[in-house]
C-alpha cells in the first residue's frame, strides 16, 4: 500500500506514523508513506498557500493551485489513478467497513485541509472521497489522515504479523471486542474469569462471543442492526437486556 499525504505539515505526518506497528511496517516495505508539502508547489515567493474567501467572512481559504500541483506531483508518477481522500467533517463517517474497502486500493492520496477549508474547485477536480472521523472540528486534516492510515494498514497482510488479531478487534465482525485479561491471575483482589483458565477453547470462544454480544448491546446497540448475529444470538441479547431491565 502506498500512502501520499498532501499537507502543510509533513513533519507531523512522519513523526506521527514512523513509530510502533505502522513504523515497523514502513521499514519492512509493507507500506510506503510520502508526506508531500503543499507549500513546495505554491507560486508565491513567500510560500503562501491561502487567501481571503470570495464573498467575505472570517478566516482564510487554501488556494486551488498549490493543492492541485501537489496532487499532480504524485499522480503523474503513478501507473494508476489513485483514490483521493479529503478529510472533512462533511464527509462519510469512517468505519471498519470503509477501512476494509480502502485497504484494497494500490495507493491512496490523503488531502489535509486547514483554515476555513480548501477552494471548492480543486476538491471537485481531484477528490474521489470525502471522509470524516466524527462530528467535531479539528485544526487540520493531519490527525484524521493518520487515523485512517493506521486503521487501513491493519488490514494489509503482514502488518500485524498475526492475521487473526485484526479479525478479533472491535468491529471485526460488527461487534465490540470481548474483555481481555493477562497476568497476574488475581490483581487488586479481582480474579480472572474462571472460564479463561479452563483450557477448554470451545467454551472460551463461546464466552467471548457472549461478552461481545453483551458489550455491544449495552454500549453500542446501533451496531447490532448490521452485525453478523444469528437469530439465536439475537434471542440471547433480548433475554439478557430484559433481565437487566428488571434488576
Amino acid at each position: 500500500m502506498d500512502y501520499y499525504v498532501l499537507t502543510l505539515f509533513p513533519d507531523m505526518i512522519k513523526h506521527g506514523l514512523m513509530t510502533s506497528i505502522i513504523g515497523r511496517a514502513i521499514e519492512e516495505d509493507l507500506l510506503h508513506l510520502e508526506a508531500v508539502n503543499i507549500r513546495d508547489y505554491t507560486n508565491s515567493r513567500h510560500g503562501k498557500t491561502d487567501d481571503y474567501p470570495y464573498g467575505g467572512g472570517a478566516g482564510m481559504v487554501m488556494q486551488a493551485q498549490p493543492v492541485y500541483d501537489a496532487y499532480r506531483s504524485v499522480a503523474d508518477r503513478l501507473p494508476y489513478k489513485p483514490r483521493v481522500v479529503y478529510l472533512t467533517p462533511q464527509g462519510r463517517v469512517f468505519d471498519q467497513t470503509c477501512a476494509r474497502e480502502l485497504a484494497l486500493e494500490k495507493g491512496i492520496v490523503f488531502l489535509c485541509g486547514h483554515y476555513e477549508g480548501i477552494d471548492e474547485r480543486v476538491i471537485q477536480e481531484i477528490v474521489t472521497d470525502e471522509i470524516s472521523i466524527g462530528d467535531f472540528v479539528l485544526t487540520g486534516g493531519e490527525l484524521p489522515a493518520m487515523c485512517l492510515i493506521d486503521a487501513i494498514s491493519r488490514m494489509i497482510p503482514g502488518v500485524l504479523h498475526n492475521e487473526d488479531s485484526a479479525e478479533g478487534d472491535s468491529f471485526g465482525d460488527g461487534l465490540l471486542e470481548f474483555p481481555q485479561y493477562s497476568r497476574p491471575e488475581v490483581w487488586n483482589g479481582i480474579p480472572v474469569p474462571k472460564i479463561l483458565l479452563s483450557g477448554d477453547h470451545a467454551k472460551v470462544d463461546a464466552w467471548r462471543r457472549e461478552q461481545s454480544l453483551i458489550r455491544t448491546a449495552e454500549r453500542r446497540p446501533d451496531l447490532l442492526e448490521k452485525a453478523a448475529v444469528s437469530p439465536k444470538e439475537r434471542e440471547f441479547i433480548r433475554k439478557y437486556l430484559a433481565k437487566s431491565d428488571s434488576i
